[in-house]
């Protein structure tokens, strides 16, 4: 059976990649040639994510004269939510679900799509230096994303150790060969354990993943009748997003197979013996003052490991030198997506320090304000940041947690303008109609793919 889910993988692969890759090459303009263009309704945005994407069809949208060119350094779009049905092997996902080119929305909607990677920032010039040349700009837009902070949380790790970890446990929490890695040591896996480590602090991408990515994990296992379970090595005690939900949902449909440690930090990962080691705690205060006496030294066997280390911002944020918060994320003009120390800069998806959460829904909604109010500025006209808000259910997200039958859990948020100066968001966990009582349903499952389907015509048709 390990074989033929091997084979079946590499066939999936294959056709996926071949069906995504574009047949024709399209090659940026030069260097002259853009900077000519910065006569005062130049935009370039840093970043193809949901932000990006949405940043560029909504500035055409709403005024097709302004030049917009996105520069992204990945040739291929890959959709991160969504992307744990994939690991988990739900009916009709495959790679070719998640993963779009960035040539046929540029033309579409009439922006320019340059394959290239930042590599300096100069605002006093205004312009982005990249692989590709040089690009001049009357308004930045920063949607870059996020990075790995494996120095910060392993700060004994060197480089070598660094690099094996994160080849040996891929985080896929970005686009890209991890999750193409995470999904083959599955295929490949024998009998055994997963585990699965969530950021041990602070702000990461997605809130909910790591818990739905442990849910559907379970039910590869539970599918493909492997013998182990999914082994969560948490630092937060049960109190995480969706919390009570995951954890209803992970009783009911995998007694057993999922086993949540709430008070661990990891220690060590030993990539040729498949052991991770980590001191597991008996609560939430002694896990703070983090003395290693007070702690359990465990060391455990995994078949797959996935290890997500704490999240930082993108270092193209670094680059724009603009002013940020300890972790790298923009500090906002106010209500705004306008960096606070450029109002030719603006900011938007996983990269702002606003208290929204960092989603997909979430990057779509900041970029169609964010647009708003760069048109406003090219008028001359002001704009109110404050309009619109509250915005109920600005932020929508679903996580599959059954695959047999597809059932799903959800939260949405109201955004607000804060007293503390920021844009805030207050989630709230129903429980669906059809659900008997529970968190999830199998409406809300097929709401989950129904949400898919619309963020891709979102972004690209």
């Amino acid at each position: 059976m390990s074989m033929e889910r091997r084979d079946l993988f590499k066939l999936a692969g294959v056709a996926a990649a071949a069906a995504v890759i574009p047949s024709v090459v399209v090659t940026s303009a030069t260097a002259a040639e853009v900077a000519n263009k910065a006569s005062g309704k130049t935009i370039v945005i840093v970043g193809g994510g949901f932000g990006g994407l949405t940043m560029a069809k909504e500035l055409k949208k709403k005024d097709k004269s302004i030049d917009v060119t996105l520069i992204e350094k990945k040739d291929i779009f890959m959709a991160c939510p969504f992307s744990n049905t994939y690991l988990g092997g739900l009916k009709d996902v495959s790679l070719e679900t998640l993963t779009h080119d960035y040539y046929a929305p540029a033309s579409k909607h009439g922006y320019n799509f340059v394959q290239a990677e930042v590599t300096a920032i100069d605002r006093k010039a205004k312009s982005v230096t990249t692989t590709s040349g040089n690009f001049a700009y009357d308004i930045l837009v920063l949607s870059p994303g996020i990075a790995y902070d494996y120095e910060g949380q392993f700060p004994e790790w060197d480089a070598n150790k660094i690099a094996s970890v994160a080849q040996a446990c891929p985080a896929a929490l970005m686009p890209g060969s991890e999750h193409l890695a995470l999904k083959r040591q599955m295929v490949d896996m024998d009998d055994g354990d997963i585990v699965i480590v969530p950021p041990a602090a602070g702000k990461y991408r997605c809130p909910p993943a790591p818990y739905e990515r442990a849910a559907m994990m379970a039910h590869y296992l539970k599918t493909e009748e492997i013998k182990g379970k999914v082994v969560v090595l948490d630092t937060r005690g049960g109190k995480f997003a969706k919390g009570a939900a995951f954890k209803e949902s992970w009783a009911d449909l995998y007694d057993g197979l999922i086993d949540y440690k709430g008070f661990t930090k990891v220690i060590d990962v030993d990539t040729a013996k498949k052991e991770i080691t980590y001191l597991e705690f008996p609560d939430a205060a002694t896990l703070e003052e983090g003395d290693a006496d007070d702690a359990k030294k465990q060391t455990a066997k995994y078949e797959v490991c996935n290890l997500i280390p704490v999240n930082k911002c993108s270092p193209v944020t670094k680059m724009a030198d603009i002013e940020t918060n300890g972790a790298g994320y923009a500090l906002m003009d106010g209500y705004s997506f306008r960096s606070k120390s450029d109002k030719n800069v603006y900011v938007v998806g996983d990269a702002v320090a606003h208290k929204i959460p960092p989603s997909g829904q979430t990057a779509i909604w900041g970029a169609k304000r964010a647009a708003g109010q760069i048109v406003a500025q090219l008028s001359g006209k002001a704009d109110d940041p404050k309009a619109g808000l509250p915005a109920a259910a600005a932020n929508v997200c679903y996580s599959m947690v059954g695959g047999a039958p597809e059932e799903a859990i959800m939260v949405t948020h109201e955004f607000s303008a804060d007293a503390s100066g920021v844009l805030k968001g207050k989630g709230h966990v129903p429980k669906p109609k059809d659900g008997n009582g529970k968190f999830r349903s199998k409406g809300t499952g097929k709401a989950t793919r129904e949400w898919f389907a619309g963020v891709k015509r979102e972004l690209f048709m």
